[in-house]
């Protein structure tokens, strides 16, 4: 596939820090091992917020912002709400619907995009990202009971959503929506393999089958930001980016248990509390550790200066504390990691957040991933081109940048050894 515009792509991948066991605390919390080095940025890199790629033109209902004049002569490549290592130094980086709502985004193609990061580190790398090819979604057996926009059934940020996806075993795609909710499968070019997943009583002010007007259960753009699966494949972990409608603690997200075999929920569920200070936190993306241990992504809505909650935990599915909720450790704080090797140096004309103290000060940083030996990659949407929060000034839209951190992960049930 040939790039009509910027090809470059900006990388964050960040390392996090262990799991480690203490004693259960009231809130679910256990505070960061003190005897753990500092969060250390590995890596960076950054594909432009202009970037296209090959298609139709795109952002027709979309206003100017940030110096960003629509419509796209092509399609933006825009931020990820998910990344999957995909070998050979290569991602699978994932889009969302688009423009951040469903009315403004029936010219954005639902795409799952393989790049490649020229990551600049302490030995060097210009830090750029080349967007080499795409899976694009679609749905030519008409497998999905709702009409969809284009009369070629290509799917659009107007018919789904998809904030998270993972790759099973057998090589097709899993993707969690959040216009249904809907689990989404597909193969591994695209193509829808079933009708979508619908978790009972879970419905947005999105949802096709929505019976009244007030009749919805979770809000809009807060179905299954997050998703990962389990290290044998045969489960799917779906989680709600924020509270039931109906729920009365506010701090409470919900964790789903996803039989890939069957297909279906199994029932089984996990509550897991936000920090006491951020009741309207945000679940920004989740992977596995291994062996029921995750990290997850907790996050405000806030950006550049403003911003105060953007942090990794980590959890294990056998862990709760007397109250039911899962037990959590933190093992990054995003907006305080060292960068003693000058890697986010010298800083662009009004950047904010870079230098010996990195901030990842972005508003939606939707996409982590466990990459081994103690690093996590992770990445922001930047809702083109709504965001600014890398930029002092405020004017001109947020680039998409993957970073890598270091941050040692032990054992997060006594001991137990990372597995892959």
């Amino acid at each position: 596939m040939r790039l009509r515009a910027a090809t470059a792509v900006s990388l964050l991948v960040l390392l996090v820090i262990a799991v480690g066991c203490g004693d259960d605390s009231t809130d679910g919390a256990l505070p960061p091992d003190p005897d753990a080095p500092a969060t250390t940025l590995l890596a960076r890199a950054i594909l432009p917020a202009t970037a296209e790629h090959v298609g139709p033109t795109s952002g027709k209902a979309i206003s100017a912002d940030n110096g960003v004049t629509p419509p796209f002569a092509d399609q933006p490549v825009a931020g990820f709400s998910a990344i999957l290592e995909a070998g050979g130094g290569e991602f699978w980086a994932m889009p969302d619907n688009g423009y951040g709502a469903k009315d403004k985004s029936a010219h954005f193609l639902l795409r799952l995009y393989r790049i490649r990061p020229r990551f600049r580190t302490a030995r060097g790398g210009d830090g750029t990202i080349d967007v080499r090819d795409f899976v694009s979604l679609r749905d030519p057996d008409g497998r999905i009971p709702f009409a969809l926009t284009r009369p070629d059934r290509l799917l659009t940020g107007a018919d789904l959503d998809p904030e998270s996806v993972f790759r099973a075993n057998d090589g097709t795609f899993w993707f969690g929506d959040e216009f249904g909710p809907f689990l989404l499968h597909t193969d591994a070019t695209g193509n829808v393999l079933a009708a979508p997943f619908a978790l009972r009583g879970a419905q947005s002010p999105q949802n096709p089958s929505l019976a009244t007007r007030d009749g919805w259960t979770i809000p809009d753009s807060r179905g299954f930001e997050a998703m990962a699966s389990s290290t044998d494949g045969t489960r799917a972990y779906p989680m709600l980016e924020g509270a039931w409608r109906n729920d009365s603690d506010r701090h409470r997200r919900i964790i789903m248990e996803f039989d890939l075999r069957k297909e279906r929920f199994t029932g089984r569920t996990w509550s897991y509390r936000t920090d006491a200070d951020f009741p309207d936190a945000l679940i920004g993306d989740m992977t596995s550790l291994g062996d029921q241990r995750f990290v997850l992504i907790e996050r405000d809505d806030e950006q550049g200066a403003a911003a105060r909650q953007k942090k990794i935990y980590a959890i294990d599915l056998r862990r709760r504390n007397a109250d039911g909720h899962l037990v959590k450790r933190l093992v990054v704080d995003l907006l305080a990691i060292r960068d003693p090797h000058g890697i986010s140096s010298p800083p662009r004309p009004g950047e904010f957040g870079v230098g010996s103290r990195f901030s990842f000060p972005l508003q939606s940083v939707e996409s982590v991933e466990f990459l081994g030996e103690d690093r996590l990659l992770i990445a922001n949407d930047n809702n083109l081109p709504s965001h600014d929060g890398r930029w002092t000034a405020r004017d001109r839209p947020d680039d998409t940048e993957l970073i890598i951190v270091h941050a040692p992960i032990a054992g997060s049930a006594c001991g137990s050894d990372v597995q892959r």
